[in-house]
């Protein structure tokens, strides 16, 4: 998958996509131009059904340090508005892709950057990543719908509203990062993971995704309608006999 990208690198591997935000000297800011990019590598993504795997990346020291505010500079209101609305739009094009999404925070993740990584499946972090929420700090608001449902919302006003910066440690004991490691092992791990779950039927990873986000935002009764939607497109789309099949001899093989 080649790309012509100039504020992101997407290279895929063996059913693993790696999507790297790539302005290292700017510390990977999101700008307009890299929202375009985003959504149209989403996009791109979405519509591969080799893919099973989405890894996000950081090029250089730092994952993400949120919004481009220079680029926010002498714009005006309805302009910035607009910006607001793209950077929206590629979070949820990351939050719609139909495969697992992981982000790899190896420094720090701060506004956009949070929103970004937010956006993903799951966050594995360095123990030099950072994460901090600026947006009340800077005036604006931000951050307040993924971040609730993440960490629940007393963590969530607390973060939001002192904009303090926190490390990967206090990030994975709210809940935010599911994993923290070594610098030095933290993409090894990431790619290993991500090699698991891409060993995995695709369309069952889809679905239970699926489910899950699904499920979240309804009624308990609601969530089983949707699980059960689920399990027919599964069972009509899937080997289901010989993988049943596969776990019997299995289990007699262990017995």
């Amino acid at each position: 998958m080649g790309s012509a990208f100039s504020t992101i690198r997407l290279e895929v591997d063996d059913h693993v996509a790696t999507l790297t935000l790539n302005r290292p000297e700017s510390r990977n800011a999101l700008n307009v131009a890299m929202c375009g990019e985003l959504l149209a590598a989403t996009e791109r993504l979405a519509a591969d059904e080799s893919v099973h795997v989405v890894l996000i990346r950081g090029e250089g020291p730092v994952f993400c340090a949120g919004a481009d505010l220079k680029e926010r500079q002498g714009m005006s209101t309805a302009e910035l508005t607009a910006r607001r609305v793209k950077g929206f739009m590629a979070y949820a094009a990351i939050e719609r892709l139909p495969q697992a999404v992981i982000s790899v925070v190896h420094g720090p993740a701060f506004g956009s950057g949070c929103e970004i990584a937010g956006a993903s499946d799951f966050i594995l972090a360095s123990t030099e990543a950072k994460f901090r929420y600026p947006e009340v700090s800077w005036g604006t608001i931000g951050a307040t719908q993924r971040l609730p449902r993440m960490v629940g919302t007393r963590m969530a006003k607390e973060l939001l509203f002192t904009g303090r910066t926190f490390d990967a440690q206090e990030a994975k004991e709210i809940g935010l990062v599911n994993h923290v490691y070594a610098p030095d092992q933290l993409v090894a791990e990431a790619v290993a993971m991500a090699r698991h779950i891409a060993a995995a039927a695709p369309l069952t990873v889809r679905l239970t995704k699926r489910c899950v986000d699904q499920g979240v935002e309804t009624t308990r009764e609601g969530a089983m309608a949707v699980e059960l939607l689920a399990i027919e497109e599964n069972l009509r789309n899937s080997d289901w006999k010989r993988a049943i099949a596969g776990f019997g001899s299995g289990a007699k093989q262990n017995a």
